[in-house]
């Protein structure tokens, strides 16, 4: 099955690019969530305009990306959210909090897509999140967890 993607899928490719899937795997996962678009010959136009949209939002090359994962790797994040007795927090905290907190602690803009919370964030504390910036970049963020 010939689809193409609108969202970033790991190990398979980025938006807007073409690739072919196993049927179940492009029938069952990929076009029910929304990850990818049936390809067609008029597809070429929405192709299009994926690529330009992700252009506007990637960082334009490696010696870019280096820097912004420099200044990311410097900078400590402090994130308050609500918390109960013993430091358990009301929920966890998303990509979206994170990249909130990132901007307003002075760093580069994020994009929430780009970052990657391996373990959910549920407890108060110091906690490691990663930013892939560029396909060869990776930065680490320390982030601090502090209870309200």
């Amino acid at each position: 099955m010939k689809l193409i993607l609108t969202h970033e899928v790991n190990g398979l490719g980025a938006p807007g690019d073409v690739v072919e899937v196993k049927d179940g795997y492009g029938r069952n996962y990929l076009l029910p969530r929304g990850f990818a678009i049936r390809w067609t010959r008029g597809g070429q136009k929405q192709i299009d305009s994926i690529r330009r949209a992700r252009a506007a939002r990637d960082i334009r090359n490696l010696d870019d990306a280096k820097q912004a994962a420099g200044q990311l790797g410097a900078l400590t994040v402090k994130l308050t959210q609500r918390a109960g007795e013993g430091g358990r927090l009301f929920g966890s905290v998303t990509a979206a909090d994170v990249a909130e907190a990132v901007k307003a602690a002075g760093g580069p803009q994020v994009d929430k897509r780009r970052i990657e919370i391996r373990n959910p964030i549920k407890s108060v504390g110091d906690h490691k999140v990663e930013v892939r910036l560029h396909p060869e970049v990776t930065a680490t963020i320390a982030l601090e967890v502090v209870g309200a």
